[in-house]
C-alpha cells in the first residue's frame, strides 16, 4: 500500500512502531523494519555510545529504513544529532518539538524529522519550521497525553499542514489504518500494540497483565509526575493517588536516588530538569522528582519485570488485544485486514 508516508520513507506499508522508552529496543525496531514498517528506536533512556551501538545493531539485523526517537530538550542532543548523521538513520523522531536549527541539521544531512504532537497549533509550529511528516497522538494513546480524542484531532492536523500526518492513539489493527487514511493520513503509529509482540523484550508477566486488562483498567493519572499520563492501573498508581505529600515525597526521593544509581545523573542536574519540568506548572516537588525519574519506574516493568513497583504506560487498546503475534505477523494482517475493510467501504 502506497501512501504519502511510505514514499517519503522508504518502508513497504503505512505503520510506525513508536520509539517506547525500554521497549523500543533493536530487536523489536529490526523486526518491525523486516516486516515493512517503520521502527523507531527510543534513545532517551540511553547514553550516546549506547545509542551509536544500538543504531549499528539495528543495521546488522536489517538492511529496510528505520528511525530514532531523541528528547529535544536533551543537554547532549547535538551529540546525539551526530550519531544519526554518521550512521545514516533515515528517521529523527520527537515527542517534544524539536528547535528550527536541529531540524535544519538534520534537514540538510538529509535526516527526515518526523515530530509527534498533541494539538493542530503544535502540527503548524513544527511545519513551518521545516518538519518533514508529523505523528498527531490523540487522547487515546499511550504514556503523556491530551485530551481531544483521535478522532477529531486528526481531521483537525490533515486540513492545516502539508506535510504528511500519521495518526496515533487508538490503533491496533487494518480496520483503523483505513479509517486513518480515510481521514486524510498517511498512515497509522502503534504503541502498544507494537510492545505486545513476540518480538518485544518486555519480560511475559508484564505482557500477561497487559492482555488481561480491560478497557477500564486503562486510566490517566497526575498522581506519577503531575501531567496527564495513561497508564494501566496498578497498586503503584492508587498507592500515588492516595499518598499525602509528605509520603509522595518519601517515595519520589527513593525512587531519584534509584535512578541516579542507575543513569549516573548527579543531584545537582536532577535538580535543574526539575526546575526546568515545574517552570510554569503547578507540581509539588514530589511530582518533579517523580517526573525526573519516570524512566527509572518504567524501567522497573518494562525490563524488571515488576508489575507491583513500576509504571505500565498503555494506550486504550491494551483493553482491546488478545495475542502475541510477531511483529511480520502483526503488520501482515493488519495490511490484509486493510485491504478487506477498503473492499467492504467500496461495495456500499
Amino acid at each position: 500500500m502506497e501512501t504519502a508516508l511510505t514514499r517519503l520513507t522508504g518502508v513497504r506499508h503505512p505503520v510506525v512502531q513508536t520509539g517506547m522508552g525500554w521497549v523500543a529496543g533493536p530487536r523489536l525496531v529490526a523486526a518491525t523494519a523486516n516486516a515493512g514498517a517503520l521502527g523507531i528506536l527510543a534513545s532517551a533512556t540511553m547514553t550516546v555510545d549506547r545509542l551509536r551501538e544500538a543504531v549499528r545493531e539495528v543495521r546488522s539485523r536489517t538492511d529496510a529504513p528505520f528511525g530514532v526517537n531523541l528528547r529535544a530538550d536533551a543537554p547532549d542532543a547535538g551529540d546525539r544529532a551526530d550519531v544519526l548523521i554518521a550512521e545514516g538513520v533515515r528517521v529523527a523522531s520527537f515527542a517534544l518539538a524539536p528547535s528550527p536549527e536541529l531540524i535544519a541539521r538534520f534537514k540538510g544531512a538529509g535526516v527526515l524529522v518526523v515530530p509527534t504532537v498533541g494539538a493542530r497549533r503544535h502540527a503548524e509550529k513544527v511545519a513551518g519550521w521545516g518538519a518533514d511528516a508529523v505523528i498527531v497522538q490523540g487522547a487515546e494513546g499511550g504514556g503523556h497525553t491530551g485530551a481531544v480524542a483521535t478522532t477529531v484531532l486528526l481531521p483537525q492536523v490533515v486540513d492545516a499542514v502539508r506535510i504528511p500526518v500519521v495518526a496515533a492513539g487508538g490503533f491496533f489493527d487494518g480496520r483503523g489504518l483505513v479509517a486513518a487514511l480515510a481521514y486524510g493520513a498517511a498512515g497509522i503509529a502503534m504503541g502498544t500494540r507494537f510492545l505486545l509482540t513476540s518480538d518485544s523484550t518486555v519480560p511475559d508477566a508484564v505482557k500477561a497483565r497487559y492482555l488481561a486488562a480491560t478497557v477500564t483498567d486503562v486510566t490517566v493519572t497526575r498522581a506519577v509526575d503531575g501531567l496527564p499520563h495513561r497508564m494501566l492501573r496498578t497498586d503503584l498508581v492508587d498507592a500515588l493517588e492516595r499518598s499525602g505529600r509528605v509520603r509522595a515525597l518519601a517515595r519520589a526521593v527513593r525512587a531519584a536516588a534509584g535512578y541516579r544509581a542507575l543513569s549516573g545523573t548527579g543531584w545537582r542536574r536532577m535538580l535543574q530538569e526539575g526546575r526546568a519540568l515545574r517552570h510554569g506548572k503547578d507540581l509539588t516537588w514530589s511530582q518533579v522528582l517523580l517526573a525526573a525519574n519516570t524512566p527509572m519506574l518504567l524501567r522497573a516493568a518494562m525490563v524488571e519485570g515488576r508489575t507491583d513497583l513500576g509504571v505500565m504506560a498503555a494506550g486504550q487498546v491494551a483493553g482491546v488485544i488478545g495475542d502475541l503475534p510477531s511483529c511480520a505477523d502483526l503488520v501482515d494482517r493488519i495490511m490484509r485486514e486493510a485491504e478487506e475493510a477498503r473492499t467492504r467501504v467500496s461495495g456500499y
